[in-house]
């Protein structure tokens, strides 16, 4: 599939961009979908490294006339990016020092040892770790431990019980890590391709700040979270009854040793990272607002969440620490997921050449005839269409590949572009059916704990249980929360961007 995909999609693309004219007196249109599709392609089969897929808009939009050269590498380095190299600088320190290893743990030790209090303490404890950290490593923090337990509950419990309630330990851990992550704009990558796509396609909309989203999105998560819970709670834990010895969180926490002074640098850093993002604008409460800090600098809107970010993750790199020159050194800084970076970079350039090129309009114009649908349907049908994608391509690019497409669609179908577009970020997280659909998964898979059968049955279930949440809470609160603008679940007002 992989081979057949690396030349088979230039072809196509070859193909589309010589022998059709989508505008016959704009040609860079053409070019640029002929860009898209090969991408597309690419990214949907991997048949190269995501990351030089990514790249491929540095070399065709200055070639093929679409943009030039020097405008399309600043989409590969901008204030997104900065907010989330700031973000993971602080997330690798807080794994440097272990200190992601004692949150968990605490947070475990604070729920209870009976089944569904186990599995809601793990759940609990990954999604967590997962608003600030990747999902990848909240996941490896927790599967340990959740191995560690199984394995004092083997010997003084029946095998069959056991292995029933550990699948549930292990799928509950997996979804948590995609479900906190929605949370937070540095939770999840489709999140800060949201929020760079939407300020490309729409540069005089209001920004979409760390503060609002977390408002916004937050207690969507609580909600999906504990129906998550509950659900694994029927399936694998209503009928296994047994108490774990608090002995066993004890003393892998007593392991930990009290907090050394890195770890309250790194826990203090965090928090003053956190309070930040939340304080820079102002927060209106009633009739009147509280100031944001950003008010107190000269030029307000020339601070931004990556400066906040960077900002906070910079004195990691000169405050001393025992036994180590300091806090942070540029060795641990370098695990960043530079493909990330990159592929972050791809979307965005991508984005700005269907704006440049005059595709988005194009699209909408194509799109024009979908108004006649109830808006319902169309909220389904995107829903449906980016969880069976990020079901089997990387989430990020699937969502860089279709917001700029729905960007255009919803000034086509006089739709705030705010509804829809939210509406695909969200559902990109909904990866729970398959091991290859999210690195969680991949992780509690090589556990050999469980068949792809457990997850897939399960995932379904709870993918269909997200696009039903997803659309009613953006429908109910996405007017007040995030400022969409609807009258009611069928009738959206005119974009105002």
């Amino acid at each position: 599939m992989n081979k057949a995909a690396l030349i088979i999609a230039p072809i196509l693309s070859i193909i589309l961009a010589l022998s059709f004219n989508l505008e016959p007196r704009n040609p860079q249109i053409t070019y640029t979908a002929a860009i898209a599709l090969l991408m597309a392609i690419w990214w949907v089969t991997e048949a190269i490294p995501l990351a030089a897929t990514a790249l491929l808009p540095v070399v065709l939009f200055p070639l093929l006339g679409i943009m030039k050269g020097r405008a399309v590498a600043t989409f590969y380095f901008n204030d997104v990016i900065l907010l989330f190299i700031g973000g993971f600088i602080i997330a690798l320190a807080m794994q440097r020092w272990g200190l992601h290893k004692r949150v968990a743990l605490k947070i475990i030790l604070w729920i209870g040892i009976n089944p569904w209090q186990i599995v809601l303490g793990f759940m609990g404890a990954t999604a967590f770790l997962s608003m600030w950290i990747s999902n990848t490593a909240a996941t490896m923090v927790m599967v340990p431990i959740a191995m560690a337990i199984i394995a004092k509950l083997k010997e003084n419990l029946e095998e069959k019980e056991v292995s029933r309630f550990f699948i549930g330990l292990l799928l509950g851990i997996a979804y948590a890590a995609s479900i906190g992550g929605m949370a937070t704009l540095i939770g999840t990558p489709p999140n800060l391709a949201f929020v760079k796509i939407f300020s490309i396609c729409f540069p005089k909309a209001p920004e979409i700040s760390f503060a609002k989203w977390f408002v916004f999105a937050f207690p969507l998560v609580v909600v999906f979270f504990l129906c998550t819970w509950f659900l694994l709670f029927l399936l694998f834990c209503k009928n296994v009854k047994f108490k774990i010895n608090l002995d066993v969180f004890h003393n892998e926490y007593k392991r930990l040793g009290p907090m050394r002074f890195e770890e309250w640098v790194v826990m203090i850093d965090f928090i003053l990272l956190a309070l930040l993002w939340f304080m820079r604008k102002d927060i209106p409460i009633g009739g009147f607002k509280i100031p944001g800090w950003s008010s107190l600098f000269p030029v307000p809107r020339f601070i931004d969440d990556g400066t906040v970010a960077i900002a906070m993750a910079i004195p990691l790199f000169f405050i001393p620490a025992k036994g180590y020159k300091t806090i942070m050194d540029w060795e641990t800084a370098s695990q960043l997921p530079w493909g990330i970076v990159l592929l972050f970079g791809g979307g965005f350039a991508l984005a700005a050449g269907f704006k440049q090129s005059g595709l988005s309009v194009w699209f909408g114009k194509q799109l024009q005839g979908l108004s006649f649908l109830h808006p319902i349907l169309i909220m389904i049908a995107i829903c449906l269409l980016m969880v069976i994608l990020t079901q089997f391509t990387s989430n990020t690019a699937s969502t860089q590949m279709i917001l700029p497409i729905l960007a255009s669609m919803s000034v086509s179908i006089k739709a705030n572009p705010l509804f829809l577009m939210v509406l695909a970020t969200l559902s990109a997280s909904c990866a729970f059916m398959l091991p290859v659909s999210t690195p969680p998964n991949a992780i509690i898979f090589g556990s050999g704990a469980l068949k792809v059968s457990d997850m897939a049955k399960t995932g379904t279930i709870l993918n269909l249980l997200g696009i039903i949440l997803i659309i009613a809470y953006i429908g109910i609160f996405g007017r007040i929360l995030l400022g969409i603008e609807s009258c009611s679940m069928s009738y959206f007002l005119t974009t105002n961007s």
